[in-house]
């Protein structure tokens, strides 16, 4: 009797879901239907970087600077070592381009290095837009008109960044350390014809202070799409090729004031050879 019963609920349960599952009206798309959502274009959503949180600095004691030397470096986008910083889905010239613009990122005057002049919205925008006349005629009367466009400025004609950095000796830790303290990106400006004539830096970012932001693009990594590396790891852990193009020196020139060529290259080699010796004979001595 009771093995009939739990046939009997065994039975009717399953034609009950059944007719059930029948009756739900299928889903028919339509003109005035919500649109769906964007597909995601991954496997999943990515939230590491948004939720990363950047360490801040040390701050050593003045005492314990036993030895510094600041040093200006360019780092050529065009080297092979350097093309993750024009991936073309988001290039690094277009993420702090972006960020001046939001306002997110403080951004400086270029009239010096030292951070002491923020531009304004008015100013940075001029640097931004490029204000041009086009002649045009009315195909009526075939008079001509001039026109005025405004054309943005293009992230991919950025092709260089300058970095400005402190290489220091903390006697505390007893270790060389080297601190980024500016960047700059620099635009290539070419002629009517595409011929090119000078380059033009836009403005300085203070580096410390634009960290965090960084963190949260990631950075394309050559075999590794899932890579979680970010942009504020791919600048601590110097993952780019560059070259010096000053010192600090008591002219404060720039070493193609006075040298050009591979003379001006083996220079830049010198520097970084002096500071890597300096802490290199301080421990074999």
């Amino acid at each position: 009797m009771k093995f009939q019963l739990k046939l009997f609920l065994f039975i009717f349960c399953s034609v009950f879901s059944l007719v059930a599952y029948s009756q739900v009206p299928e889903t028919i798309k339509t003109e005035s239907s919500t649109p769906a959502e964007t597909p995601l274009d991954d496997i999943v959503e990515r939230t590491i970087n948004v939720e990363k949180r950047v360490l801040k600095y040390d701050n050593p004691r003045e005492a314990d600077l036993m030895w510094e030397k600041r040093v200006w470096r360019v780092i050529d986008l065009r080297e092979k070592m350097n093309f993750p910083f024009s991936y073309p889905e988001e290039t690094f010239a277009g993420i702090l381009l972006k960020g001046a613009k939001e306002g997110k990122l403080t951004v400086y005057s270029t009239s010096d290095d030292k951070f002491t002049n923020p531009l304004t919205a008015a100013q940075l925008e001029s640097k931004l837009v490029k204000i041009d006349t086009v002649p045009t005629f009315d195909p009526e009367t075939y008079e001509e008109s001039i026109k005025i466009v405004q054309n943005e400025i293009n992230e991919n004609d950025f092709r260089r960044i300058r970095i400005k950095e402190i290489w220091y000796f903390d006697s505390e830790t007893s270790a060389m350390k080297v601190r980024i303290l500016g960047l700059s990106p620099i635009r290539d400006v070419f002629d009517d014809n595409g011929n090119f004539k000078y380059e033009e830096p836009m403005f300085w970012v203070y580096y410390p202070n634009i960290r965090e932001e960084l963190a949260k693009h990631r950075v394309f990594m050559e075999g590794n799409d899932a890579s979680p590396l970010t942009w504020e790891d791919f600048m601590e852990m110097r993952f780019f090729s560059s070259y010096v193009y000053k010192e600090s020196n008591v002219k404060d020139n720039r070493l193609g004031d006075y040298l050009s060529g591979v003379d001006l290259l083996m220079e830049g080699e010198r520097i970084k050879a002096d500071i890597f010796n300096w802490e290199h004979d301080l421990w074999q001595y």
